[in-house]
């Protein structure tokens, strides 16, 4: 049973624009209702539907339905039409044997991307990816091997010795892609690699730019793993196969290797521990947490050198900010797209790299007033950060009123 689009709002839920989305309780009774889910971007509406979903089927949990389903309710209004209907896959015992039955519901999509709907549902390519393919042949025969994870660098060409070295640690199971902030890529060409990479090329830009605009989800869906990494790391003694198998078998969403011990260290976190795998938290001289299970001290991996998982990463994308480039302060906010972030968020001890401290983006700055150009890009970094934190928190307010409202509804 698929409900495209009929119209129905059985708990007289008014919301913003077509509804899109439907789920049906289907009864051994034959009795049936139909609950509507308004448009994801209206919030307070989205959570009202989440509260009107007690229907007279009192053996379904709808709890249950949201723990299971919820993000897939979320991911389908922003592709599209959504089917929910009886199954015997899991059975929830009816308390009560006079009321009817109601079994849990299965996801079908139909994906309709905006903008998809007049195509064909079956012909809708909502994803892409940054496989290089033939301009001949077949293109089934395109990609021998299909890369799993996805490497990236944003480079100058000053340093691509470290560079040329750093990618020689990456099979063939990683798409790298380079993001040039100097203007340079072309002087690449010499590298013989650099003809099977990704080249991206902006002026003055920084990685987090180049993150938001070309790392979208949907470019990105077909890789497990996102490295989005800096220049200036050495990765002499880095495993890059090896690293994938530890933070699987532990669990991590968001992870970094370790950092080789050094005075030039900002954070305690991310230091190497010797004989352990990897570590999810420790203590920071004081003064700097302010809780201890909170970042910086759990839950927390610096922005240098950052892996996501695709799943985490989903959540990550949305959090950059198109104006805030220098990503000062994500770090301290990644465990908001991972629960538990104490479980999910960790360093790789066992996979270690070393910090060069290239200071090589400052020097894409201008002077001003005298100043070194450097100093401004600090300068900014710092104002961004600011800016980051009293955004984030007006945030959290806003959503907190209107949880707050919306639940107090009835």
């Amino acid at each position: 049973m698929f409900l495209k689009d009929q119209k129905y709002d059985g708990f007289g839920l008014r919301t913003k624009g077509e509804l899109n989305d439907y789920v049906l309780c289907q009864h051994t009774a034959h009795w049936s209702h139909h609950l509507s889910v308004g448009p994801a971007e209206d919030t307070k509406v989205f959570y009202q539907s989440k509260r009107a979903f007690t229907s007279p089927c009192d053996s379904f949990d709808w709890r249950i339905f949201w723990d299971l389903y919820g993000n897939d309710v979320h991911k389908s209004v922003q592709y599209g039409y959504l089917s929910i209907f009886s199954s015997n896959t899991i059975q929830i015992p009816a308390p009560d044997a006079h009321r009817p039955r109601c079994e849990p519901p299965v996801v079908i999509y139909r994906n309709y991307s905006p903008g998809a709907e007049l195509l064909p549902s079956r012909i809708v390519v909502p994803e892409t990816d940054f496989y290089m393919r033939r301009l001949w042949g077949k293109p089934e025969e395109d990609l021998p091997i299909t890369p799993r994870y996805l490497l990236t660098f944003t480079v100058g060409f000053d340093q691509r010795e470290i560079i040329n070295a750093a990618i020689s640690k990456f099979s063939k199971n990683w798409t790298v892609v380079l993001f040039h902030y100097d203007g340079r890529a072309s002087e690449w060409a010499h590298y013989e690699w650099a003809q099977n990479v990704i080249h991206i090329s902006a002026r003055k830009q920084s990685k987090w730019w180049f993150a938001k605009r070309f790392l979208h989800p949907d470019v990105v869906a077909p890789y497990e793993y996102i490295f989005l990494w800096d220049e200036d790391l050495g990765l002499d003694s880095f495993d890059a196969e090896m690293y994938i198998e530890l933070v699987r078998k532990h669990g991590l969403e968001i992870s970094q290797p370790a950092l080789e011990p050094s005075k030039k260290l900002t954070w305690r976190m991310t230091m190497r521990r010797f004989n352990s795998e990897v570590h999810r938290e420790t203590s920071e001289s004081f003064g700097r947490c302010k809780d201890p299970h909170k970042p910086p001290c759990t839950g927390f991996v610096e922005i240098m050198a950052p892996v996501f998982s695709k799943s985490a990463w989903k959540c990550v994308w949305h959090l950059i900010q198109n104006d805030l480039i220098h990503g000062w302060g994500l770090d301290f906010e990644l465990g908001r797209c991972v629960k538990p972030a104490f479980e999910k968020v960790g360093v790789v001890d066992a996979q270690w790299i070393v910090h060069k401290f290239v200071p090589s983006l400052g020097s894409q700055g201008e002077s001003v007033n005298g100043r070194a150009p450097w100093e401004g890009v600090r300068d900014r970094c710092h104002y961004e950060w600011d800016v980051f934190q009293k955004r984030l928190a007006a945030a959290d307010e806003a959503a907190m009123r209107d949880k707050t409202a919306t639940f107090s509804v009835g």
